[in-house]
């Protein structure tokens, strides 16, 4: 743990920046292939009574479990640098990453119960159209709305008032969080079809504001920002500085 009062030294805010930005590419390179991985079960309302491709599902639960992994990572990574910030939004930014991984895990659950039905005979198409309907419904309050509150408004705030990373990237998060929280409760509603083109749009922000922070992270690091400095040098720092990355050789 960083000492709260100390400054973090340019080598070591580069490799935790760098740290989270893979983080955050593991992020897609599990969730994705994961959703498409499913695609039997999510779209063969007959597959638990019939001959599955269970091997593919389970690839896709173990690339969702590696994905828990790294969405909880990314807010236990950062909370000591994002803390010097705003510890409640710091809180809040690794709260809201558990809770969106406590619904991937139990969409987890519920494919798998699909595929251990299946292969002892004794599921129904009613159980498995409902535990399919489980596994949209975590899909939806998870990513599609979790996702807003917590790598959209509580990061991007962080990272536009820290200075960490550009602060026109930061706005990316700002504008795509509530968008995203807005798509879930329209979906919720009925207003939109989940995983439809109307929900999709409404994501784009949130998904570029994901992949840019992961890949400038990963390539740069953390810009150089006042909350690196020691607590008594911070007071006095102006709040947006115009400072080179820490990456920078």
């Amino acid at each position: 743990m960083i000492p709260h009062d100390r400054p973090i030294p340019p080598d070591q805010a580069r490799r935790i920046g760098r740290t989270v930005g893979i983080l955050f590419i593991i992020t897609f390179v599990t969730s994705i292939p994961a959703l498409l991985l499913y695609g039997p079960v999510l779209h063969d309302t007959g597959y638990i009574v019939g001959g599955g491709s269970d091997n593919q599902i389970l690839l896709g639960a173990a690339l969702e479990l590696l994905l828990i992994v790294a969405n909880i990572g990314t807010a236990i990574v950062l909370y000591p640098i994002a803390k010097r910030q705003s510890e409640t939004a710091a809180l809040g930014f690794v709260t809201a990453r558990v809770v969106e991984s406590v619904f991937i895990a139990i969409g987890i659950l519920s494919v798998l119960t699909v595929v251990a039905l299946r292969q002892d005979g004794t599921g129904s198409v009613a159980v498995g159209e409902a535990l399919v309907a489980l596994k949209d419904w975590t899909f939806l309050l998870g990513p599609g709305f979790v996702v807003g509150i917590g790598n959209g408004m509580l990061l991007g705030y962080l990272m536009y008032r820290s200075g960490l990373v550009p602060r026109r990237m930061a706005v990316l998060g700002l504008v795509g969080g509530p968008l995203v929280c807005a798509s879930g409760i329209a979906v919720l509603f009925g207003a939109l079809a989940l995983g439809g083109a109307g929900q999709f749009a409404l994501t784009i922000p949130e998904i570029a504001w994901e992949a840019s922070l992961g890949l400038y992270l990963a390539i740069k690091g953390f810009r150089q920002a006042p909350i690196l400095l020691a607590a008594a040098d911070r007071s006095v720092a102006p709040q947006h500085p115009a400072m080179p990355a820490v990456a920078t050789a």
